[in-house]
């Protein structure tokens, strides 16, 4: 099919001018090549604010030379631009089910979003693939929008699925996906999935990101039976439990006997999975993360990771003391809707340790961390020592039972500082 508005990527971004707020598609999907054209027009640009979630590889905007051109305010902090915060970038706290009413209600107009998707078919409709999430809500809302139309994007839809008429200019290129490759979970990671699978129940419907913990918990469900998956994302180690009836969706109440998710994120067999797979859809995130929506299927199991945690059950997620990190992201969206689903269990997940040794469990948090999941939102805690069980429990209990799944070396420290809040001796 011919494109209409077919363009060079230098041309396309001469669309952007000064003083324009610019949305960039994220994660796996981060369209490159739009990139490095825009960064390219640094020079002649001045004032140009680039908003997105995390991107994968080159992010030249952030660079100090181009502070004059190019502001970034991020919705969640990638590695590739974590040490710009503060001075050629800056972050927005937000839950990411809020993020499309920021564009759907005109808090933030969008004046170009840049977008990575796949051929048309015969009908004119493209492909979002990997990254749906914020995505939808921007094209909807923006002014232009300009789109590298790549080959090796995966066909997917609910709705990933946008038509051409929708693109002001179409920049053909044939661009690899970021890839995500498959992290072997380390011995506690190990030890911690065995712990969590421990607690999932057959039926259950699971939302979990990628990393060492969910690829360890992955490892240890074979034995489970008709698993459900709602997520904000997913990778490759769910393609195994689909490809052996593990996860079915046969419970779910909601979009039943499908996989739902905002984006994803792996290798290439992730990729050829989704392409025209009608069990996936990915689905606008104002959705996927909606507590509403959440709730409503059969015991949601929500894991989530820390920065650390204080013996109350206040979880720092999104910063170490004031230096941001990451960002509040679904972290909030899916605790809270898994707490009120039936029978569902919304757990933070951590190594009882930094790499350096230094405990994750807290008596207080470092001054000036951000609280992403209260003391009143926090049920379950997982590290390799053990399942720490919060709900209804008051704040000494809760101390001690943090105390007890903390790595043996940092207990007696703990003790010390629960006898000295609560000023009574402690129940091992």
């Amino acid at each position: 099919m011919d494109l209409p508005n077919k363009m060079t990527a230098d041309e396309a971004v001469k669309l952007i001018k000064s003083g324009d707020r610019v949305l960039i598609q994220g994660g796996s999907a981060t369209p490159q090549t739009l990139i490095r054209a825009m960064v390219a027009r640094g020079p002649e640009l001045k004032g140009v604010e680039v908003v997105h979630l995390h991107t994968e590889g080159e992010c030249g905007y952030v660079a100090p030379e181009l502070r004059e051109s190019f502001h970034t305010k991020a919705f969640f902090i990638g590695g590739n631009i974590r040490k710009m915060i503060g001075d050629t970038a800056d972050y927005i706290p937000i839950f990411l089910s809020d993020i499309p009413s920021l564009f759907r209600q005109g808090y933030m107009n969008l004046d170009v979003v840049l977008v990575n998707v796949s051929p048309p078919d015969k009908h004119g409709f493209c492909s979002l693939g990997v990254s749906v999430d914020i995505v939808i809500s921007g094209i909807e809302q923006g002014k232009k929008v300009i789109a590298q139309i790549n080959p090796k994007m995966p066909r997917t839809f609910g709705d990933a699925i946008v038509h051409l008429k929708h693109f002001d200019a179409c920049v053909e290129v044939d661009e690899e996906l970021h890839e995500m490759k498959f992290v072997a979970p380390s011995e506690e990671e190990q030890a911690i999935g065995k712990n969590i699978a421990g607690i999932i129940e057959d039926g259950a419907t699971l939302q979990m990101g990628i990393g060492g913990i969910p690829n360890a918990v992955l490892t240890y469900l074979n034995n489970h039976k008709n698993l459900g998956v709602h997520t904000e994302m997913f990778s490759e180690g769910i393609v195994d439990l689909v490809e052996k009836g593990i996860v079915n969706g046969s419970q779910k109440k909601v979009n039943p006997y499908k996989i739902v998710s905002g984006f994803a994120m792996g290798t290439r067999r992730l990729y050829d999975f989704m392409n025209d797979n009608p069990e996936i859809e990915m689905l606008d995130i104002g959705y996927v993360n909606d507590t509403s929506v959440i709730r409503q299927n059969p015991k949601v199991t929500a894991i989530n990771s820390a920065i650390e945690i204080d013996f109350t059950g206040q979880v720092c997620a999104d910063s170490i003391g004031t230096r941001m990190f990451s960002g509040v992201g679904g972290q909030m969206d899916f605790m809270r809707g898994a707490a009120l689903s039936q029978g569902g269990k919304p757990i933070i997940a951590v190594t009882s340790t930094t790499q350096k040794g230094v405990s994750k469990i807290v008596p207080t948090l470092k001054l000036g961390a951000g609280v992403v999941t209260t003391r009143a939102h926090a049920r379950y805690v997982v590290t390799e020592y053990g399942v720490a069980e919060l709900f209804g429990k008051s704040l000494k209990e809760r101390a001690q039972s943090l105390r007890n799944i903390a790595h043996p070396d940092s207990r007696e420290e703990l003790d010390k500082a629960i006898f000295e809040r609560f000023g009574s001796s402690i129940m091992v």
